[in-house]
């Protein structure tokens, strides 16, 4: 499903990071639901463990939903780790696409285009959606930014970073038999990619299965070992990237969507991040999805027990943007 268009959101030395922008294709109830144009604007991270994946692998069933409630999607991308690390990389460029929505320059690049030139961003109405790693990012537009977003849908997102799980090998995963120099040949690419042509949603460039690159070797191996986070996030800071160590009572209302049988980010992390956000009366609602591994969101069918279950997140978002206006 391409995009109505692509646009670059940053420029960081000698890389330039895009966003794939859909737009709305729910027209008939528009004019009664935004009579001046403005729109909800839900930015969309994906997965792949801050290793892989880029703005096109994202739930194509999740994004037309967006666009039949008339909502204009942002897909991002952003740097890959490990050549930068979670804060510098990913998060940064993020937080710095949060920015450039709310400073006018994707209200910019819809005036570009015929097509979209009658539709405006509406800057109360800035959503963060993502799954896994996504999640983590979704949910760093939460905290320590200058205008959090106004919602947050959070498909098991990595939270709880202290936790021994993160630093413990998966039983469930066996690491690839590659040698340690092939899978380190991603620190020479330059520039430092943003996209990866995998991602642990099931999803690989053009529907091809991936071949065991470095990178995609990169990514396994640390996940197999546990040691994901001593190669994207060296430093251990686990205050400036971990959602569960910075909710406050203004953080944004947050629906996280989890499935039960989640063996690469299990459900138990999410609900620490539920019990944080209680405590600090965050309006919270937690979605179990039974029997559901990690990623299911890429392999789930519309109109299943899973796709039924998951939406009322968006519902969520829906619910939580509009109740004020």
């Amino acid at each position: 499903m391409p995009p109505s268009f692509r646009s670059a959101y940053k420029i960081v030395g000698d890389c330039t990071i895009f966003a794939d922008v859909y737009t709305p294709t729910a027209l008939s109830s528009d004019r009664r639901q935004y009579p001046v144009g403005k729109r909800i604007i839900p930015l969309i991270i994906h997965g792949g463990a801050f290793v892989l994946g880029h703005s096109a692998m994202v739930s194509a069933v999740q994004v037309q939903d967006c666009q039949e409630r008339g909502w204009i999607v942002v897909s991002l991308e952003h740097r890959l780790c490990p050549q930068v690390d979670i804060l510098e990389g990913p998060i940064t460029d993020c937080r710095d696409a949060l920015e450039w929505v709310y400073d006018g320059g994707l209200d910019q690049e819809l005036l570009k285009h015929d097509s979209t030139a009658t539709f405006a961003v509406d800057c109360d109405r800035v959503v963060a959606i993502g799954t896994s790693s996504g999640g983590t990012l979704a949910l760093a537009l939460g905290f320590n930014v200058k205008r959090p977003v106004a919602a947050i849908l959070d498909f098991y997102g990595a939270t709880n970073f202290s936790d021994p799980f993160w630093s413990s090998p998966l039983s469930t995963e066996k690491a690839p038999n590659v040698p340690l120099e092939f899978i380190n040949q991603v620190y020479a690419e330059k520039p430092v990619p943003i996209r990866g042509g995998v991602s642990l949603e099931g999803q690989a460039e053009e529907g091809k299965p991936p071949p065991l690159g470095p990178r995609p070797a990169f990514a396994f191996t640390h996940i197999a070992n546990g040691t994901l986070m001593d190669v994207c996030f060296p430093s251990k800071e686990f205050q400036k990237i971990d959602a569960c160590l910075n909710i406050h009572q203004d953080f944004p209302p947050t629906c996280i969507v989890h499935g039960s049988a989640d063996t690469k980010v299990p459900i138990f992390l999410s609900r620490a991040l539920q019990r944080a956000l209680q405590k600090a009366e965050v309006k919270c609602e937690f979605v179990e999805v039974p029997s559901e591994e990690h990623t299911f969101v890429g392999k789930m069918k519309k109109g299943s027990k899973t796709w039924d279950l998951q939406r009322t997140g968006f519902d969520f978002l829906q619910v939580e943007i509009t109740k004020n206006g």
